[in-house]
């Protein structure tokens, strides 16, 4: 048997990238000494207290700058090694889990699986997480289906919810953890249902969300989501995931239809990069959250 491991192609480019960064820091704090070092004979014909010249004066500026840009590079080289070590992030929420108390009788319990769609939700900026109800985030930014699967049991079955609500799917087409089908997203959603369903879970099926390339950055540049992540794609997973809910009597959960614009994209107002929701995204979300638990509930 071949016990070599295989890395996305995505890891090891970034893992490439990040040691070719740091190699470029290390020739720009490098060079400009060796460059500045002053010979022999010009050591001895200088003058007492004659200023340097210019070649051999050290830019601190620049200096400084390249042994920030290093310590940044090796903190990516780290968090690097750790995704590596750690794929699918079991340690994110493994200390949160075990100081989880089980459900108390007559507690509905509810947990979101999903990317950073769910993530992010509970920031302060977005409203909060339900405030006040018994529902659990265990959202992970960045993750694609075969990595909430690994974690499916520790963060979802073990945490004994009556609900699941699995929102995913859209970094599977960004190819976040390398290039995946269409299919192989629908097995994973469809793998997770089942473990659900099997420790006694009632399962919501969120459809994937529209994007747009309405977006920009923090820095006001434009942001095509639309290439990552095509819209035909999306209504594709869409319609699997809205006729396997029917046929297993899940209940499916159509963000898609209330967020997106009558061009197919995320309507603008709620989104600020085309991807994530914003607050008046959420507020969307929220109540439709809301009616598909409580549907899942009366099941």
């Amino acid at each position: 048997m071949n016990s070599r491991v295989s890395l996305p192609r995505s890891f090891l480019a970034q893992l490439l990238a990040a040691v070719l960064a740091a190699l470029s820091v290390l020739a720009i704090l490098l060079l400009p000494g060796i460059a500045s070092a002053p010979s022999a004979t010009s050591a001895q014909n200088q003058a007492p207290g004659q200023p340097q010249s210019q070649t051999e004066t050290c830019d601190c500026a620049q200096l400084a700058a390249a042994k920030a840009q290093l310590s940044t590079t090796a903190l990516r080289v780290v968090e690097l090694q750790k995704a590596q070590q750690d794929w699918p992030n079991l340690t994110r929420y493994r200390e949160a889990n075990a100081k989880l108390a089980p459900p108390v009788p007559g507690e509905s319990r509810v947990v979101f699986m999903g990317d950073s769609i769910t993530d992010m939700w509970a920031d302060a900026r977005f409203g909060g997480f339900f405030p006040g109800k018994p529902y659990i985030d265990r959202g992970i930014s960045g993750q694609t289906t075969p990595q909430m699967l690994i974690r499916f049991r520790p963060d979802v079955i073990a945490l004994a919810p009556k609900v699941v609500v699995i929102l995913a799917g859209t970094n599977d087409l960004a190819g976040n953890t390398g290039p995946m089908t269409v299919e192989e997203t629908e097995a994973n959603l469809q793998s997770m249902a089942e473990l659900a369903k099997a420790s006694g879970i009632r399962v919501i099926l969120a459809s994937v969300m529209p994007v747009s390339d309405y977006g920009h950055n923090a820095e006001g540049q434009p942001l095509n989501m639309t290439n990552g992540r095509p819209p035909a794609k999306i209504l594709e997973i869409n319609a699997w995931i809205k006729t396997y809910a029917q046929q297993h009597h899940d209940v499916y959960l159509d963000y898609f239809s209330a967020t997106v614009d009558d061009q197919g994209f995320l309507q603008p107002t709620l989104s600020n990069d085309g991807l994530h929701p914003n607050l008046a995204g959420y507020k969307v979300m929220a109540p439709l959250a809301e009616a598909a638990i409580a549907k899942a509930l009366s099941k």
